[in-house]
């Protein structure tokens, strides 16, 4: 049935409408007759009804389906935003305040584009005027609940997740490597895929028979196995990698395959068929912790590398780890390996393992260079000192531009109080201005005291005899640990070029300065 258009009375403006829609799910919206065509029909409705004051409706549909209310990165929406500061749209409707919005801060942001570009704004079932500060009042009232609710709804999902976990039951999300989601029952549960579930335990066995993940990362990708492959609702793809050590380790740490629920640090039994064997599960676990007790972080930290953070490969630009092996308890040697090797094999990765003590000491002896080499003392004065200049003029730079914003804000904040509005909207710029002056007012007493700190900083030669005089003895004095500290504060990055099998070795501008502080007050 089509409504009669009641024609406009003469000299009556044209009101130019457009119909916002919004549903957060995409549930449903494949139906002939969806939620956003019965927001957009009573929208239509109420459009026809004012129809004698000019209002008409434009043909360009603004739905949203599938997206919450909680941001404004919405596709319709910024078209919407968009044909607003065009000028092509005169009235914003909507069926609801919390289809448009559910967050009262970006709430506000739109009202004041509406009032910067005259647009009026209607919600159907719910009659409010914005022109008066009563009708604004109970327009924030409306969006607190919306946004209360919203929170709400968060909690609940939250809590209904934990429910569903403690029932055993799944609670959604992309199925694990060797199962499938039937959805043919009342609620949908996780079934075995048959094929991936002669994969998985043959994973787990061969971690038993290689001992270690690199073998077994290298075995998958020689046989060419890979992660699960799924298919999202807007039919993309996600998964299907080559398994590396991280993913390995997920899928041999996961206490699904065993027939059991993991929320947080909580397991509780599913009703999921179990396919992998209890005991194999547990002896993978064991061996995992043995593992990890011969070549965890603890261990490693506890030689005091004193290059550890700092390595990196330059053939991978990946970072390098200390580590180390021992034999009948005892340490026998100590390397460095790029972190790409580690996680995906030796081949992977075109550097060797570097003996730890002897790529140490080459790095301590470009530090000592220093010392006996006056070229390179200057050259490390000139560079520290080239940084230095250069950071003071950007900092005064910017300090140049936040006297001008400071400006800026404080003239715009006198011609708001010389116009007299008090909307809204005028009120939410005058608190923004007022959050700005005095954020720039704190970051350019910031400025000055780095400023001045940089001056301070900068080098002379007496800094250089200072900070070298008697190294050796110094360094030699120094416990591990020290050691390491020290060179942390002075070199900023080690790199190893494969392809040249050299080391370079680039220092902190204040490398100079931070050895003089440290001959002064102590490594420790």
């Amino acid at each position: 049935m089509t409504r009669a258009r009641t024609p406009a009375r003469p000299g009556t403006p044209l009101v130019r409408c457009a119909i916002y829609t919004r549903k957060s799910t995409d549930e449903g919206l494949e139906q002939e007759f969806n939620s956003l065509d019965a927001q957009r029909e009573a929208a239509e409705a109420y459009v026809t009804s004012q129809a004698g004051e000019g209002w008409r409706l434009l043909p360009l549909r603004y739905d949203d389906g599938g997206y919450t209310g909680g941001n404004m990165e919405r596709p319709a929406l910024q078209r919407l935003l968009a044909d607003i500061r065009a000028g092509k749209i005169d009235c914003v409707i909507v069926y609801k305040v919390d289809r448009l919005s559910r967050s009262l801060l970006d709430f506000a942001r739109l009202i004041e584009t509406f009032e910067k570009h005259k647009v009026s704004f209607v919600s159907v079932t719910q009659q409010f005027n914005t022109a008066n500060s009563m009708g604004r009042l109970v327009l924030n009232v409306l969006l607190s609940f919306a946004q209360f609710e919203r929170e709400i709804i968060g909690e609940r999902i939250r809590d209904k997740i934990a429910a569903t976990k403690r029932k055993g039951k799944w609670a959604g999300g992309f199925p694990v490597l060797g199962y499938d989601v039937d959805r043919s029952g009342p609620s949908p549960r996780l079934v075995p895929n048959t094929r991936e579930a002669t994969r998985v335990r043959a994973i787990f066995q061969l971690y038993l028979d290689l001992g270690s993940m690199l073998p077994v990362v290298d075995e998958l990708k020689r046989r060419d196995w890979r992660n699960k492959e799924n298919r999202t609702s807007k039919d993309e793809l996600r998964g299907g990698k080559p398994f590396n050590k991280c993913s390995l380790h997920a899928l041999l740490s996961n206490p699904i395959y065993i027939g059991m629920v993991r929320h947080k640090t909580e397991v509780y039994p599913g009703e999921h068929e179990a396919i992998v064997e209890k005991d194999v599960f547990e002896e993978v676990q064991n061996l995992m912790r043995k593992n990890a007790r011969c070549c965890g972080p603890l261990v490693r930290n506890k030689y005091g590398a004193l290059l550890r953070g700092l390595m990196f490969c330059k053939g991978c630009d990946r970072t390098m780890v200390h580590s180390f092996c021992n034999k009948g308890g005892r340490l026998k040697y100590r390397y460095y390996t790029c972190t790409r090797a580690i996680k995906e094999g030796r081949r992977a990765c075109p550097s060797p393992s570097l003996p730890a003590g002897e790529t140490e000491r080459v790095v301590v002896d470009q530090i000592r260079t220093i010392v006996t080499d006056p070229a390179l003392q200057a050259e490390v004065i000139r560079q520290a000192n080239a940084q230095y200049d250069a950071e003071i003029a950007e900092m005064m730079d910017e300090r140049v531009r936040l006297e001008r914003d400071l400006a800026r804000h404080h003239a715009e904040i006198r011609r708001v109080a010389v116009a007299g509005n008090s909307d809204a909207a005028t009120t939410i710029l005058i608190a923004d201005l007022h959050e700005r002056i005095a954020q720039a007012t704190a970051r350019n007493e910031e400025l000055d005291e780095l400023i001045d700190d940089r001056h301070k900083a900068r080098l002379n030669a007496d800094d250089v005899r200072a900070g070298f005089a008697d190294f050796d003895r110094l360094w030699d004095n120094l416990t591990p640990r020290e050691q390491a500290k020290i060179i942390a504060l002075v070199v900023a990055r080690i790199e190893f070029d494969p392809t040249a099998s050299a080391i370079s070795v680039t220092f902190h501008p204040t490398a100079i300065r931070t050895l003089m502080q440290t001959k002064l007050g102590g490594a420790a």
